[in-house]
């Protein structure tokens, strides 16, 4: 099945979570590239963005994204405590890939200047931390997009082993076309196209964050595994509730952390 094989009666689902379901056979049933370009092209043609880290296998993603539309907005969270490697890593694809409109989020200064000024918030609360460093800036940073690309993938935890391709997020689609992918499919594809690699996945970090909140992760582990090691916490935040509405507003004012 070809892209051309989705009819605009099926992509209608897209404005009606409940009927999800009912087209994703026939969805799941593209090429990960395919499914991309029906995306990108047709079913949210200039409302769309890659998120990106910019970290361990990013490069699969944003290399498919390339070949598509060079000038897609890719979203990239400057959270202020990331490691040299991934900024480094982000301007050498941007070069190599020829991307055209990667997007730098920061926090807003006044923000940290009240709840972290001195950037130790991740110690004592770091689902705050990753509040007002990620969480609040992605969603400001999304408004006006109706839908947008993420990079999850099942093999990396088992928070994440049922992600489904798409995700309703009210009035905004969430799409992860790497859901199915495995570790090796990873591998393949970036030795196939011969792609450079983030410098701390040879140092034992299969999953990079910010540095005070990612660790190497062990033989056996869980690829994110390295991510808020010893806590209970391992997501940031991004993908526990949708990054839109009221939710979000109050958010910005809690005392508390996200929930």
């Amino acid at each position: 099945m070809s892209a051309n094989d989705i009819s605009a009666d099926d992509a209608g689902f897209l404005a009606d979570a409940a009927a999800l379901g009912h087209s994703a056979e026939k969805i799941a049933s593209l090429d990960t590239p395919a499914l991309l370009r029906l995306s990108i092209e047709d079913l949210f043609a200039g409302k769309i963005a890659l998120v990106s880290s910019f970290g361990a296998d990013s490069a699969v993603l944003l290399h498919m994204v390339a070949q598509i539309d060079k000038a897609l907005p890719v979203l990239f969270l400057d959270t202020g405590v990331l490691f040299p490697e991934t900024l480094a890593y982000r301007d050498r694809l941007i070069k190599f890939l020829d991307l055209r409109n990667v997007i730098s989020i920061s926090p807003k200064k006044d923000r940290l200047a009240a709840e972290d000024p001195e950037t130790f918030l991740w110690s004592s609360n770091p689902d705050r931390c990753c509040a007002i460093r990620k969480v609040l800036p992605l969603a400001e940073a999304l408004e006006g997009f109706d839908a947008w690309i993420t990079g999850r993938k099942r093999f990396q935890s088992s928070t994440r082993r049922s992600l489904p391709l798409f995700e309703a997020e009210e009035k905004r689609i969430k799409i992860n076309p790497l859901a199915n992918w495995s570790a090796a499919q990873i591998l393949r594809y970036l030795h196939a196209h011969d792609l450079p690699r983030h410098e701390l996945v040879a140092k034992g970090y299969p999953s990079i964050g910010c540095v005070p909140c990612t660790s190497r992760v062990r033989p056996g582990e869980d690829p994110r595994a390295g991510r808020w090691r010893g806590a209970a916490k391992v997501e940031c935040g991004l993908h526990t509730q949708p990054l839109t509405g009221v939710a979000l507003q109050a958010a910005a004012l809690a005392e508390e952390p996200l929930s």
